[in-house]
C-alpha cells in the first residue's frame, strides 16, 4: 500500500525488541529502567493513579531525580482525567480533585520538581481524551496500552491483562520525545492549553476552552519528526510511530490501520477490548473474508471487561457496557455464521478468573505487527489522540517472538462454534435488561457505542 510504505521508518533490530507476557513482568521492568536512568524518562498514559501502583512508580521517579538532579523527567496524562475522581466519587466544590490533588501533594513533599502536564484533547473528557502510549527512558521506549495503577500493574491479586513491548532504540526514542517537546512542551503548547497538574494554581477548563480547540487543531496537522537516525529500508525490520486525532482525512492513524486491512492477502488478526468496530474497520474486514482472507478476532469475555460489575454487586449504569458491547459481538457473528462455520473467521474470547482484558492491536500475513492503545472504536477513530507503533518484518526476522505473544495471548480464550453461544438480551439481569432496552428505544445506545 503506497500511504503505509510512505511512512516513516526506523530501522530496528530484532535483537532490540523484547516481547513481554504478563503485567508483572512489565512493571518489573519500568521500575528497572527508572532505577537505571541517565539521561531522560519521559511517561505519557492516559492516566497516573493515586493508588499502591501509582505511589510506588511516582516514588521511584522522585527517588531517580534525588540521586541524579539533572535527570530529565516529564509526565504527561489527560487533563480531564486527572482532575476527577473515580466514577461515582462525590467531587468537593472548590477542591482540586482526583490525581491532580495527589500530584500537588506529592510535590510538596519534596525537594525535587517532577513536573506533571495535563493534556487537554478536548473542552469535555466524554468528546475526547489523550490515549496516548509510551514511555522513553534513556534510548530504550517501552510500549504497552495500559495506565499506571494497581490493575494494569498487577500489584494486588488482579490484573489487567495487556501488551508490553521494551524497545532499544535510540532513534525510536528520540522521535517520541521530539514530538512531545515540539507538539505538548513548546511554548505555545504549554502557556495556551498544556499546564502543570502539580501546580498550585491550575486554570478551569472553561477558561482555556478556546485554547484548547486551536491546541486539538495543530494535533490534527501534527507530523512524525524525521531524525537522522530515520531511513527507509524497505528489506529490513522497520517500526513505524503513527499518530492521529479527529475523523478526517488528516488522521493518518486512521489510514493506515484500513490501509493494512486492506493489504491482507491470508491472514489477519486483531485484538480489541471493546466489540465496536468502526463502519470502516467492519468494511474492511467483510472484504477480507470476501477474498479469501482468514481473519481471527481476540474480544474480552464481558465478564473480562473493566467495566464489568457482578450481579450480585449494586448495579450501577456503567456497568451495562459489557453487555451493550457483547450484543454488538453477537450480531457480527450471527451475520457471519457461515464464515464461522468453515473456519474463515474464528472469534476468541478472553477469560482468566476475575481478571481483565485490555488488548490491542493487529497483526497482518508476516509482515506487519502493529501495537497501540487504539480501541479500534469509533471513540478512537473520531475523539482521543492516539498513536502505535507499526512493525514491517520483509524477512520475518519478528515471527518467533510475535508468534510467542499470540500463543501467550491464547491461553485464555475459546473459539466460538456459532453465535448462540452468546447471551442474548433476554438472557441478562432485569436491570441491565430494562436499561439496554430503553437505550435501544430511543436509538442512544447508537450514541453510546460513538462516546464509549
Amino acid at each position: 500500500m503506497q500511504d503505509l510504505g510512505a511512512l516513516s521508518q526506523i530501522a530496528i533490530a530484532p535483537d532490540a525488541i523484547s516481547i513481554l507476557t504478563q503485567a508483572a513482568q512489565y512493571k518489573t521492568e519500568l521500575l528497572r529502567l527508572i532505577a537505571g536512568a541517565e539521561r531522560r524518562i519521559y511517561l505519557c498514559s492516559l492516566y497516573l493513579q493515586h493508588d499502591e501502583a501509582g505511589q510506588e512508580i511516582l516514588s521511584a521517579l522522585y527517588a531517580a531525580k534525588k540521586r541524579n538532579p539533572d535527570l530529565d523527567i516529564r509526565i504527561f496524562v489527560d487533563w480531564h482525567r486527572a482532575q476527577r475522581g473515580l466514577i461515582g466519587e462525590q467531587k468537593i466544590p472548590g477542591k482540586v480533585a482526583g490525581n491532580a490533588a495527589w500530584y500537588q501533594a506529592q510535590s510538596a513533599e519534596h525537594d525535587w520538581v517532577i513536573p506533571v502536564y495535563g493534556v487537554p484533547v478536548q473542552t469535555r473528557e466524554l468528546f475526547g481524551v489523550l490515549h496516548l502510549k509510551g514511555f522513553v527512558i534513556d534510548d530504550t521506549v517501552l510500549y504497552s496500552g495500559a495506565s499506571l495503577n494497581n490493575v494494569y500493574l498487577h500489584q494486588c491479586d488482579k490484573y489487567r491483562h495487556d501488551r508490553y513491548w521494551l524497545l532499544r532504540s535510540a532513534a525510536l526514542a528520540n522521535n517520541l520525545v521530539q514530538w512531545m517537546q515540539t507538539q505538548l512542551l513548546s511554548s505555545n503548547a504549554v502557556y495556551r492549553a498544556v499546564y502543570r497538574l502539580d501546580a498550585v494554581e491550575i486554570p478551569k477548563t472553561r477558561h482555556i476552552r478556546s485554547e484548547i480547540r486551536a491546541f486539538r487543531e495543530r494535533l490534527k496537522s501534527s507530523e512524525i519528526p524525521l531524525s537522522s537516525d530515520t531511513i527507509a529500508q524497505t528489506q529490513h525490520l522497520c517500526v513505524s510511530h503513527v499518530i492521529g486525532v479527529g475523523n478526517d482525512t488528516r488522521n493518518r492513524l486512521n489510514r493506515s490501520l484500513c490501509q493494512l486491512l486492506a493489504a491482507a492477502q491470508q491472514q489477519i488478526t486483531i485484538c480489541t477490548p471493546y466489540f465496536n468496530f468502526p463502519l470502516a474497520i467492519t468494511r474492511e474486514i467483510n472484504r477480507a473474508l470476501k477474498r479469501g482472507v482468514r481473519v481471527s478476532v481476540i474480544v474480552g469475555d464481558k465478564t473480562a471487561n473493566d467495566f464489568y460489575i457482578s450481579p450480585d454487586l449494586p448495579f450501577k449504569a456503567i456497568g451495562s457496557l459489557p453487555y451493550l458491547y457483547e450484543m454488538n459481538l453477537r450480531r457480527f457473528a450471527k451475520k457471519h455464521q457461515a464464515h464461522i462455520a468453515s473456519g474463515a473467521l474464528r472469534l476468541h474470547l478472553w477469560k482468566d478468573g476475575d481478571n481483565s482484558y485490555h488488548l490491542k492491536g493487529m497483526w497482518i500475513d508476516d509482515l506487519y505487527t502493529l501495537v497501540t492503545g487504539n480501541n479500534l472504536n469509533p471513540r478512537a477513530f473520531r475523539l482521543d489522540l492516539e498513536n502505535a507503533l507499526l512493525f514491517t518484518d520483509p524477512r520475518g526476522e519478528l515471527l518467533v517472538q510475535r508468534e510467542a505473544e499470540l500463543r501467550s495471548i491464547y491461553t485464555h480464550t475459546q473459539v466460538l462454534q456459532h453465535y448462540r453461544e452468546i447471551e442474548r438480551l433476554q438472557d441478562y439481569p432485569p436491570k441491565v435488561r430494562q436499561l439496554l432496552s430503553r437505550l435501544s428505544r430511543v436509538r442512544l445506545d447508537r450514541l453510546a457505542y460513538r462516546v464509549l
